[in-house]
């Protein structure tokens, strides 16, 4: 018998719950509904399969980062929001590892799951506002959100994988990184140069 209460969020928060604690690959519908006290059969009123929970996990870890992003840059620009939108992405990805595996797969996430959520949206809004602030326009809009991207989850998934053996610490590292995006936005190439083919 399915316990009082059981909802779909319920069920999100428990698999995301796991997520941190096991691996987002590791989890299982049994193993959640465990963790809630709950017949595994009692989940599929509330998710169709592993698929669509894992998509829902993503989507909830997508409006957190969102939020805490939002928080730490409210009212800043340049470097400091760089750096503020950095360390959030970085201690979301530290905090919560499972749910942040989730964000980077967005071919888990149900087109129509994803439709209604508002955390991606807000996620490229959030990006692409604080980049604007360094004037930039597309295409390099979209060209440094990459660069953004790929610089952060690269850095935070070598960090997690325990990359990084050299006696510098990751942290005076993080802190130089930042320090040459910032440089690098406020001198972006214009447009064409340095292209190569």
């Amino acid at each position: 018998m399915a316990r009082a209460g059981l909802t779909t969020e319920r069920v999100t928060v428990a698999g995301a719950e796991l997520a941190d604690e096991v691996g987002l690959d590791q989890v299982t519908m049994s193993q959640v509904a465990r963790r809630l006290g709950v017949k595994d059969a009692s989940l599929y009123t509330h998710v169709r399969n592993l698929a669509e929970l894992r998509g829902r996990i993503a989507l909830l870890a997508a409006d957190e980062k969102t939020i805490r992003i939002a928080e730490a840059t409210a009212g800043r620009a340049g470097k400091e929001a760089l750096v503020a939108f950095a360390n959030a992405w970085r201690e979301y990805a530290h905090q919560h590892p499972g749910r942040y595996t989730a964000t980077q797969v967005p071919t888990r996430i149900d087109p129509e799951l994803a439709a209604q959520a508002p955390g991606p949206r807000r996620a490229v809004e959030l990006t692409y506002g604080m980049l604007r602030g360094y004037g930039l326009a597309e295409p390099d809009l979209t060209d440094a959100v990459r660069l953004l991207r790929s610089t952060f989850h690269g850095f935070v998934a070598l960090e997690a994988a325990g990359g990084f053996g050299h006696e510098r610490s990751p942290q005076q590292s993080w802190i130089r990184a930042l320090d040459a995006l910032h440089t690098l936005l406020e001198h972006w190439p214009a447009s064409g140069e340095g292209a190569s083919s």
